[in-house]
């Protein structure tokens, strides 16, 4: 740690002094009619530079039971991808850049948003459908309902949201993917 400019001979830096860090890309093809939008990358999977990597997340188990593909969340990273652009789904969060210590929402601060309508207009016209993965994605992305899509608050998949079976999420899961096009 070292001093901070302006607080002072021998100050220290405090945790809460933390860089912006930055989202990834969207996952997501022109002809996608599903989108399931988290809120930022955690710590593993802005380690790793992949979509819900902590071994615990249940994102990958869940698109797998969602889209009839067995053992999805084992497939390497990259073939994942592809089974999500082959049944039309796409990945992505809706804050791109945040200052946060640790993985939880919780702890997300300076966050800005991703030009979703906007962005979502343009490169995915075919869109109907948006699932929020969890408190903070729906909180700052439900208004994605008055662009004319159809959204779904979604049980979190992270290992943070324990209070609910894998089957309790996947229950809430269906609805998102059951009429797609």
């Amino acid at each position: 740690m070292g001093a901070f400019a302006g607080a002072g001979p021998g100050a220290i830096v405090s945790a809460a002094v933390r860089p912006q860090l930055s989202g990834f890309p969207p996952v997501l093809a022109p002809d996608a009619t599903v989108l399931v939008l988290g809120s930022f990358p955690g710590v593993a999977s802005l380690n790793m530079g992949q979509y819900y990597a902590h071994p615990r997340n249940q994102f990958w188990r869940l698109l797998g039971a969602c889209l009839d593909v067995e053992a999805l969340h084992q497939m390497p990273y990259e073939e994942r991808l592809r089974v999500a652009i082959r049944h039309r789904v796409g990945i992505w969060d809706v804050v791109a850049t945040c200052r946060r210590q640790g993985s939880l929402d919780a702890a997300v601060t300076k966050a800005e948003v991703n030009p979703l309508a906007a962005y979502l207009k343009e490169h995915a016209p075919r869109l109907e459908r948006i699932g929020f993965n969890g408190g903070l994605s729906w909180k700052l992305g439900h208004h994605l309902a008055d662009y004319g899509y159809r959204v779904f608050r979604l049980a979190s998949s992270s290992p943070a949201a324990a209070m609910y079976s894998f089957e309790q999420k996947l229950e809430q899961w269906r609805p998102l993917f059951a009429c797609r096009s």
